[in-house]
């Protein structure tokens, strides 16, 4: 069986060229997001997700704002991205226009992004000299709560910043390790026998 796919695939069928699809790729994802954007963000994630170029996005965001599909309004002081209302009804509608593998690269892409965006904005973690070793600090909230606040020693510089490259990677999952370690671990009972 020939595994060549790239043979069956042609390069325009993983970026779009078209402006029209453009346009209707960003209403679909704006739909399914459901949550205001700012236009560097839809910039970096349309660029992240490789669907389409700086100049495509350009060209389709200013062609909806001209149409009234998509529009600015300021939401604390940024300046965000959001859909007509009768846009959004036309969302669901026209998004058979444009491959289902972009419209879930391009929403996968945008997940990621705002996932990363919350980590950043809720989870701390530093490094810290200590003695002859290093101090790595991941502190974890949810609003103004504080989920978790945990400390590891680390003897060398090296092993620091690989404790926190994997506490980084996967904040929630470390959490989440956590509590369930301690909610799983009891205390060893002897076997008494009688």
């Amino acid at each position: 069986m020939d595994h060549n796919f790239s043979r069956y695939v042609s390069p325009n069928m993983l970026v779009l060229n078209d402006v029209y699809e453009a346009k209707i790729l960003l209403a679909y994802f704006l739909f399914q997001i459901d949550r205001p954007v700012t236009p560097m963000q839809m910039l970096e994630i349309c660029e992240a997700s490789g669907v389409m170029d700086y100049f495509l996005y350009t060209e389709a965001i200013t062609k909806m704002e001209e149409s009234g599909t998509v529009e600015r309004v300021d939401i604390e002081g940024t300046e965000c991205l959001v859909l007509s209302e009768s846009a959004k009804e036309g969302a669901e509608d026209t998004k058979a226009i444009v491959p289902k593998s972009l419209r879930k690269k391009i929403l996968a892409t945008g997940l990621m992004f705002f996932a990363r965006l919350k980590n950043e904005r809720d989870v701390k973690i530093e490094t810290t000299e200590h003695g002859k070793g290093y101090l790595v600090r991941c502190c974890c909230k949810e609003g103004s709560t504080t989920l978790m606040d945990l400390t590891l020693y680390a003897p060398d510089a090296e092993q620091a910043e690989f404790i926190k490259a994997k506490m980084n990677a996967d904040p929630s999952a470390l959490y989440s390790r956590v509590v369930d370690y301690v909610i799983d671990n009891q205390e060893y009972l002897p076997d008494v026998r009688e």
